[in-house]
């Protein structure tokens, strides 16, 4: 969905899965800054917005998500996985309950799919599953921001901030009283620093949860009944997930950004060496320079000097191998 903030002075469209919202609005170093002292906003109102009512939402989304929320407290942040058969990552959602709705805001144009395996797993419990995207956009409050929360919104608060459900007609009422504007670039130089993942740029069609760090984040060790819960044991047991995610400074030299996909290798075997794991995210970030996430085999060295593409990179670990 095209968001109406695209209409700011300086916005310039993101593109591909961020499409719909601003890029940003002119200065992207300023707006992480903004972002980083807890000033500001950030409209995320392109991803989507599922609810789930009736007596048995929280326990029937017990069996089916990766996360404990039988007993999910109202106003209590939390995140879960959706897997499939094989425990490979199908959904990422990031949930509040505020006493009476699960409220869920996931990746931009994958909540159809998910309602439909919602759908499919209702059977005889009292629960009604909604698409809310059409009429609630997602805007996020950085950490330490002092922002009035309009009256009747629903919040999803985490130590990154504050995730509001807002009604989309006043997404433009909100942007004039609480900016500055940030766009979706800041936020992910934010989250690429803050080593968190995200479905469709961390993933692929085989990732599972243990070697993106989301266990004990997203999925809760003693809590069993869930789709791909084998997968889950079975490699918890072993300890030896086939990749990790690892962190990485670039050089700043290097005027274009590697981008998602860009093989990685080892640096002393150059551009022609074996390929070791991929770029899934970079960035430039206001103090940092350029940074990325990437996901290599298990068994790279923590302290092997990398290339992305032909760009030298070092390393820090994320998940230990």
């Amino acid at each position: 969905m095209k968001s109406p903030l695209l209409s700011l002075p300086g916005a310039v469209p993101a593109e591909g899965r961020d499409e719909g919202v601003a890029a940003h609005y002119g200065d992207l170093f300023r707006e992480q800054r903004a972002l980083a002292d807890g000033n500001g906003f950030v409209d995320l109102s392109h991803r989507g917005v599922v609810t789930v009512t009736g007596d048995d939402r929280l326990s029937w989304l017990h069996l089916l998500l990766t996360q404990h929320v039988s007993d999910l407290a109202p106003d209590q942040a939390t995140e879960a996985l959706i897997l499939s058969a094989n425990g490979h990552i199908e959904h990422a959602m990031y949930l509040v309950d505020d006493g009476t709705t699960v409220w869920m805001h996931v990746e931009p144009d994958t909540q159809a799919d998910l309602i439909a395996y919602l759908e499919s797993m209702k059977f005889f419990y009292r629960v009604e599953v909604a698409d809310r995207t059409p009429d609630i956009a997602v805007v996020h409050l950085p950490a330490g921001s002092i922002a009035e929360v309009p009256d009747g919104v629903t919040v999803r608060e985490t130590p990154q901030g504050r995730d509001l459900f807002l009604p989309r007609e006043g997404l433009e009422a909100f942007a004039a009283a609480h900016g500055p504007a940030a766009g979706i670039l800041a936020y992910e130089a934010l989250r690429v620093e803050g080593h968190r993942p995200r479905v469709g740029f961390e993933t692929d069609h085989r990732t599972i949860p243990h070697e993106l760090g989301w266990i004990g984040t997203a999925v809760h060790l003693q809590k069993g009944c869930y789709r791909g819960q084998e997968t889950v044991a079975r490699v918890h047991n072993l300890g030896k997930p086939p990749r990790r995610l690892v962190f990485l400074h670039l050089d700043g030299s290097e005027v274009h950004l590697p981008g998602h996909g860009t093989p990685v290798r080892l640096a002393a075997d150059g551009q022609e060496g074996r390929q070791l794991g991929f770029i899934t995210t970079s960035a430039r970030h206001h103090e940092l320079g350029p940074i990325a996430l990437a996901l290599v085999k298990r068994n790279v060295a923590v302290d092997a000097e990398l290339i992305a593409g032909d760009t030298a990179a070092a390393q820090e670990t994320v998940v230990e191998p």
